[in-house]
């Protein structure tokens, strides 16, 4: 598979040793779907917003991201705008606060097309009501001359993939876009962009791991700012090796198992950005740490690899 985008030791801090981002590395193929899980406050969403120079002002952001032979840190915000919607494209987690609410939905697709095509406004507009087509949306036309209160939470966040893919992107960036949905909407969508997305590379954050089964190819596990693991989807769900990973897993409901109790979280909480970190982050949450753990450890292994001293070696049921 052609890798597309290659990310190495890539860092997003506010000052003082403020490390949001911690050195990440991923690599992502034309047609292959990477899952960024993790908790809330794991960098998962400050990455992203990184490789689009789309982080807070304060944040300073280092490190490489290829896109093909294309650098994306470190260019001006004159040279991003001209690829952000055209090679690489975002769908935001929440779509009634991503959409401006006073302008019609036809009108915010098409605007993609005027910044990165020459094509004439009827023909934006056209192309805008085929985009919406393209994912579903019945009665297009008629949808397309309404704003976005009009329309349920399913239908706009068809409406945000339809902004993002109007650009034909090489790479599309989905964060949480599933979060506000029920589960029925949920699984269209996840459907959805499964089928519109075969050639394009799919970076799709979340931290549902019910969602990773569904669309994901390969998965890397984030903990306060750091990769801790990665594999394919089926090494990290059926054979997880960090403790962190374990504990996501075991914190899902399973349908085919009656509750017995409350189910499992993970005790403590994720550290907060800025905070001090000696040695391994997740040391103080979990059940296998040693002295040892009291330096940090790196990513090891062979294709399946996790960032722990002690990995697991067995299958989700022998390590739950």
């Amino acid at each position: 598979m052609t890798e597309l985008l290659r990310v190495r030791d890539l860092r997003v801090d506010f000052g003082a040793g403020r490390e949001a981002v911690r050195g990440v590395d991923l690599s992502i193929g034309r047609g292959e779907t990477l899952a960024v899980v993790g908790e809330s406050g794991c960098g998962k969403s400050l990455t992203a917003l990184a490789l689009l120079g789309l982080t807070p002002p304060a944040a300073r952001v280092s490190g490489s991201a290829k896109l093909a032979d294309t650098e994306l840190i470190g260019r001006g915000d004159r040279e991003l705008r001209r690829i952000r919607g055209d090679r690489v494209s975002m769908i935001f987690q929440d779509p009634m606060s991503s959409l401006n609410p006073t302008t019609k939905i036809g009108t915010q697709i098409a605007e993609v097309l005027a910044i990165h095509t020459s094509m004439s406004r009827s023909a934006r507009l056209r192309r805008a009501v085929e985009l919406m087509e393209s994912v579903g949306i019945t009665d297009a036309a008629a949808r397309a001359r309404q704003l976005p209160h009009e329309l349920s939470g399913g239908m706009r966040q068809r409406v945000m993939i339809s902004i993002a893919l109007a650009g034909a992107p090489d790479l599309l960036i989905a964060d949480e876009p599933t979060t506000a949905l029920d589960v029925t909407v949920q699984a269209q969508v996840l459907a959805l962009l499964r089928e519109r997305t075969r050639d394009t590379a799919l970076l799709f954050i979340t931290h549902d791991m019910g969602v990773v089964a569904e669309i994901a190819d390969r998965v890397a596990v984030m903990y306060a700012g750091r990769v801790v693991e990665t594999g394919t989807a089926r090494e990290v769900l059926e054979s997880p090796r960090h403790p962190y990973t374990a504990a996501l897993l075991r914190s899902v409901p399973d349908p085919d198992r009656p509750p017995t109790g409350d189910l499992p979280t993970i005790p403590g909480q994720v550290p907060a950005v800025g905070e001090r970190i000696e040695g391994c982050a997740f040391r103080s949450r979990c059940a296998r740490a040693d002295d040892e753990c009291g330096t940090a450890p790196e990513l090891s292994g062979d294709g399946h690899v996790a960032a722990c001293w002690h990995p697991h070696t067995g299958t989700r049921t022998e390590v739950a």
